[in-house]
């Protein structure tokens, strides 16, 4: 098992995990993304990344990853890092790769100078949110997220 950094190359295997994870929760109406939408936006030929993607390998099987970027806390004046997906092919469970992956996680935000690690998990997702709680991470039940997208997002933009 080992955990590295995703490349330009490794576009293939990050969609393939987008869109396993978009089945496993039940979204994958919602998936847009493509190959080279992901190109652009995690390896853009100018201009800093919207993201990292770490990769979780079964020996040479990729069977997970983890995609992130800072955000802010205006409480703690730091940066933060902050875990938009998570996931590991189910026939890959229990041998420690969603560990791995979260550990990695913490370490860069530690390298980084970083005040937290956080990330979002779907209400119903029990295990998943049994795991992060036996990892130490707290759930924040007092606050709720919001999201506005697509028409939402542009009638909301066009009332400035």
């Amino acid at each position: 098992m080992h955990i590295r950094p995703a490349t330009e190359a490794d576009i293939p295997q990050i969609f393939e995990m987008i869109v396993a994870l978009a089945e496993y929760e039940k979204l994958s109406h919602v998936v847009i993304a493509t190959e080279d939408a992901l190109r652009r936006s995690l390896f853009p030929a100018a201009g800093p990344a919207a993201a990292e993607v770490l990769l979780a390998f079964d020996g040479d099987l990729c069977c997970g990853f983890a995609l992130f970027f800072p955000n802010y806390s205006t409480f703690l004046a730091k940066q933060g890092l902050y875990l938009e997906d998570l996931f590991v092919k189910p026939e890959a469970r229990g041998k420690g790769l969603g560990r791995a992956l979260l550990t990695r996680l913490a370490g860069i935000a530690q390298e980084r100078g970083y005040g937290r690690l956080e990330w979002a998990v779907l209400d119903w997702n029990e295990s998943a949110i049994g795991f992060y709680k036996k990892l130490g991470a707290i759930a924040l039940d007092d606050w709720t997220v919001f999201r506005v997208t697509g028409d939402a997002l542009a009638r909301l933009a066009a009332a400035s």
